[in-house]
């Protein structure tokens, strides 16, 4: 029976590149001891790469979407801080693009006290949460349901994009750096993201700083393409330099408590 579950955990990767714990237990109704100690067999032959709450193909790394439930846990509190600076950015009656993402996604409770704000947005995350709140504006791009991301792609989303006149998008990457400048696992995704960036009147980048170095499959922008970078802290000097050398605004500060909001 173990070798049989090791086997077909091996299968589901291959087919999925990435997969929860919690997923494995509901799978084989299992506990999570067993499923771990599964896992730490895998993790020996080099087959496997562990990761917060799943594991991920050892080849892929950061050239693969990791699932949707593993990112949203990572450096929660960065995110939330990220996302409450950004928010400040907004103006009542701005039309914002929100892109899919587990940054991104915590503008929303920032944004209540905002009037006649509209929000497009292919990430079916932003759509519930936006709703769920019952009063912004709320434009869905359509689309193919990409579960990754639990976000629309494909044409579909780049042709919807070209009717609205986005004032600001606030975008999400999977990496960042000086060399490679803003990259992202996913073909589908970055091609949405390009074309806000040639599109929107002004860009947010929305990274914590784990996110600093790392290069991922595709590049969508280089750092100089933006108009502002919120992080949750100051980065390196380096980066700090090359931002302002292209006149690019760096934001790391909250502007009012965080209480100030529900």
């Amino acid at each position: 029976m173990k070798i049989n579950r090791i086997q077909k955990i091996r299968e589901l990767l291959e087919d999925n590149h990435s997969i929860s714990i919690n997923t494995l237990c509901d799978t084989f109704n299992v506990s999570k001891y067993t499923i771990r100690r599964d896992i730490n067999e895998l993790e020996k032959t080099g087959f496997l790469k562990k990761v917060y709450g799943g594991i991920v193909l050892q080849e892929q790394e950061h050239n693969s979407p990791e699932p949707f439930s593993l990112r949203e846990s990572r450096n929660v509190q960065a995110k939330k801080k990220i996302a409450h600076i950004a928010a400040s950015q907004v103006q009542d009656g701005d039309i914002i693009y929100i892109d899919s993402g587990t940054t991104t996604m915590h503008m929303l409770p920032f944004l209540v006290k905002r009037q006649h704000l509209t929000i497009v947005t292919a990430s079916v995350y932003v759509i519930n949460a936006a709703a769920a709140l019952n009063q912004f504006n709320i434009i869905s791009t359509g689309g193919a349901l990409y579960m990754p991301s639990i976000a629309f792609v494909g044409p579909t989303v780049l042709d919807n994009l070209k009717h609205y006149n986005i004032s600001k998008a606030f975008m999400a990457s999977t990496g960042v750096s000086i060399e490679h400048g803003i990259t992202n696992a996913s073909p589908l995704e970055s091609e949405i993201k390009r074309s806000l960036i040639q599109k929107a009147s002004k860009k947010f980048l929305l990274a914590d700083t784990s996110k600093l170095d790392v290069a991922s499959l595709i590049s969508y922008c280089d750092l100089k393409d933006l108009d502002c970078v919120i992080m949750e802290k100051t980065p390196p000097a380096r980066y700090i330099e090359y931002l302002d050398q292209n006149h690019v605004t760096l934001l790391t500060k909250d502007p009012s408590p965080m209480s100030d909001f529900r």
